[in-house]
């Protein structure tokens, strides 16, 4: 097979994920015809990725019965790309795997959006539930029109322009919902807790898309926290973390690192924004299905020793679990507020000879300790939940304040290793996953590592 390249990502869906497209070419079996962009040409590029790299955590997939499937649609005669492209998604939605799936070529080109740095849209971030196949909001994006109407996290998006989602994919989705700058589209959410839809009607915006927000807090005796923010593991993530440590770290006692509904990203960013905070120590390992592992390390040049604590809930997912559980199990941080989303699987982003593309689940990877965290999630050490009621009155720019109580405890268990950092006493033990010990003077804070 002759590649150029092949970029991992880790994000939920085809919007939350953030990837660096490159185009990989894929030579039929033999290697002796020219690559074409005929349909059936699409369809076999599309069979040979997942015949070749495809890891099957479902237990749908059969070698056997996929060679087959690929003798049935080719023998079969397509008078369009769209029938090939409903032959291809066909073919992939009998893996059952969400995270592998074809993208049209206006939908492979919209998957660069993220790492321009801007979009046309109303700024919302979707993922499709894995269990009830509904479209739901991972998170909106600060200062975007779906934002400052009120959209939350987990709002269920039930209808665009009343036409319902029943069955749609998050691709079909975002079609529907990007467009030009200065149009309207209207989305109906339901909201838990609401017996009544909500109707609202958003005016698109050319977006500008930051990964990273930071912020000195100091508390009531003086502790000056370096609050950051960061929303997405796109291109530029490694960089505007970079900068806002070097900026921060002269001024700051400790950290708190809010990964509170960040769906993921670039793999790359993921390990080299660990290699910021991490100095020794494995990241992350990775397993394909011939079981060949994949181990990302530290490289002793991180930009601060300083204590550290995560803020994480349900929907940190991806990139964002692969950082907290690396910080994690190397005792380099304390992870504060709610199980992560559990998803644990490597896609890669492969380029078809027509301009359109896929994705294609490759791997999945393992926290330093082993663990394989793909549905279960990372359970935090200490357990604080964001109430409803408080959630829905909570705005982006309460986050990382007072008024936000997850990150109020976040700051307590900060202080806490910051004034233990020097103790003699017993370490604290981050896995006990008790917020009194978190919290009470008497516990001693682990030592700076």
């Amino acid at each position: 097979m002759g590649k150029r390249s092949v970029v991992v990502v880790l994000g939920l869906s085809a919007c939350a994920a953030t990837a660096v497209l490159a185009q990989e070419a894929v030579v039929p079996p033999g290697g002796l015809s020219r690559i074409s962009d005929s349909p059936k040409e699409v369809i076999d590029q599309t069979w040979q990725i997942v015949f070749r790299d495809y890891l099957d955590t479902t237990g749908k997939y059969n070698a056997e019965r996929w060679r087959t499937l690929r003798r049935d649609v080719l023998a079969k005669s397509y008078g369009s790309s769209k029938e090939a492209y409903d032959a291809i998604r066909g073919m992939l939605g009998s893996l059952d795997d969400p995270y592998t799936r074809f993208l049209d070529p206006r939908e492979f080109k919209e998957m660069q959006i993220d790492t321009s740095g801007e979009l046309s849209g109303v700024g919302i971030q979707l993922s499709l539930d894995k269990d009830t196949k509904e479209l739901v909001v991972v998170s909106p994006i600060e200062g975007s029109p779906a934002s400052r109407a009120g959209v939350q996290p987990k709002d269920v998006i039930t209808a665009i322009d009343g036409k319902s989602t029943k069955g749609m994919s998050t691709e079909d989705a975002v079609k529907l919902i990007r467009g030009q700058a200065g149009t309207a589209v209207k989305l109906t959410l339901r909201r838990k807790g609401q017996s009544q839809p909500l109707e609202l009607s958003l005016t698109r915006e050319r977006i500008e898309l930051h990964a990273v927000d930071k912020q000195i807090n100091t508390t009531s005796d003086g502790l000056r926290i370096g609050y950051i923010r960061l929303k997405q593991f796109n291109a530029n993530a490694t960089k505007d973390m970079r900068v806002a440590l070097k900026e921060l770290d002269g001024k700051v006692d400790g950290y708190v690192l809010d990964l509170r509904s960040n769906p993921g990203g670039l793999l790359t960013a993921s390990i080299e924004i660990a290699r910021q905070w991490l100095n020794e120590g494995t990241i992350v390992s990775t397993k394909t299905r011939d079981g060949i592992t994949d181990i990302k390390k530290a490289n002793g040049r991180a930009l601060t020793t300083k204590p550290l604590v995560i803020l994480v809930n349900e929907g940190s997912a991806s990139a964002s679990e692969i950082l907290s559980g690396a910080l994690q199990d190397n005792n380099r941080a304390v992870l504060v507020g709610q199980k992560t989303f559990g998803k644990g699987l490597v896609q890669s982003v492969r380029g078809l000879s027509d301009g359109s593309g896929m994705t294609v689940t490759i791997a999945k990877y393992l926290t330093p300790s082993g663990r394989d965290i793909h549905k279960h999630g990372i359970a935090p050490d200490v357990s604080v939940k964001m109430g409803d009621l408080e959630a829905q009155r909570l705005r982006l720019e309460d986050l990382g304040t007072r008024k936000d109580s997850q990150y109020r405890v976040a700051e307590s268990t900060l202080a806490k290793k910051v004034r233990g950092a020097g103790s003699t006493e017993k370490a604290y033990n981050p896995r006990s996953t008790n917020l009194k010990a978190a919290t009470t003077p008497e516990q001693a804070r682990q030592p700076n590592p």
